[in-house]
């Protein structure tokens, strides 16, 4: 019998690696071995709050694969349904360092990987509904051609049960064969959550809508119980079934990668509204781990554990 979980996600670990020296991604000497995914970042991210978090995904049988599936276990986290491949390989990414806050270049070796042979019969429907949330992203979809289904069909299932749904668009262009294409399918898959969460520019493409009350009024529309538009520094909006308002972000001495601030949001998010706290004081556990996010390296090195989130009173 498989024990209760409290979030499932479905998506591909890459090895990360850093350069050790801003500027082109050719000249750096050395590079830092970290893990990366939009969807293992916030499983970790949860799982360091001490929620039971399960992981479904491929991984190669190589070093790289290894590597990944180790660091997940490490962090506590079921991957159980996660299928090592020796017929393919794991995908990995470089990204430069950077000292101006601005975004890092970053480099993906992942076409072909394991997790984008992912599709339908990777979905094991007990186990998935044995969890009381699922966390959706728009990177996992836009792997290949067998992932979007798959995406949709997590949702349903889980939104049939009964279970809740977030959503986080996480755009990535490259992967999806035109823009109009990536734009219909995101904006589908977020009327299958309950929870969808946008970024300030990700609402502006999809929707049309300049303001972040616009966005959150496209998706509400559309069935979304809660919208967060992600606002970077300036914090968020939200808008629910119990109103809409904003929470300022947290001050930020020097910024020293954005990537996974997004993620670290949603962690704060997540983790808050399964906790049973308010709406505005979800937001503000995400913009405070969001802020920890953009002051370390990797995409996880910044999420809190659960007695330092206590000690931060959220």
């Amino acid at each position: 019998m498989t024990s209760a979980l409290d979030v499932i996600t479905f998506g591909e670990a890459m090895m990360l690696l850093v350069a050790d020296r801003p500027g082109p991604l050719e000249h750096a000497e050395a590079f830092h071995k970290r893990t990366a995914g939009a969807e293992t970042n916030v499983a970790i991210g949860l799982a360091r709050l001490g929620l039971k978090v399960g992981w479904a995904s491929r991984l190669g049988t190589d070093s790289m694969g290894r590597y990944l599936l180790a660091a997940m276990v490490k962090e506590g986290i079921d991957c159980s349904h996660v299928v090592c491949d020796a017929a393919q390989n794991t995908g990995f990414q470089f990204k430069g360092k950077v000292t101006d806050g601005s975004d890092p270049p970053v480099e993906y070796h992942r076409q072909g990987s394991a997790a984008s042979h992912m599709g339908m019969a990777d979905i094991d429907e007990a186990w998935l509904l044995s969890a009381r949330h699922l966390h959706a992203t728009g990177v996992f979809a836009a792997i290949s051609a067998t992932t979007l289904p798959a995406a949709r069909k997590t949702m349903d299932l889980m939104r049939a049960a009964g279970r809740s749904v977030s959503f986080d668009p996480n755009l990535r262009p490259t992967l999806w064969a035109t823009p109009e294409l990536m734009r219909t399918s995101i904006n589908d898959l977020a009327t299958r959550a309950d929870w969808v969460l946008p970024g300030l520019e990700e609402g502006r493409f999809l929707t049309g809508e300049a303001t972040p009350e616009g966005i959150a009024r496209f998706y509400r529309q559309r069935g979304a119980k809660l919208v967060f538009v992600k606002l970077g520094s300036e914090g968020a909006y939200f808008d629910g079934e119990a109103g809409a308002g904003h929470v300022p972000g947290f001050p930020v001495a020097e910024v020293v990668d954005t990537v996974g601030a997004g993620d670290g949001f949603a962690v704060g998010v997540i983790s808050a509204l399964l906790d049973g706290l308010s709406v505005p004081d979800a937001v503000k556990r995400g913009a405070w781990i969001g802020a920890r996010a953009v002051q370390v390296l990797g995409d996880s090195e910044g999420l809190p554990t659960r007695a330092e989130l206590n000690e931060a009173g959220l």
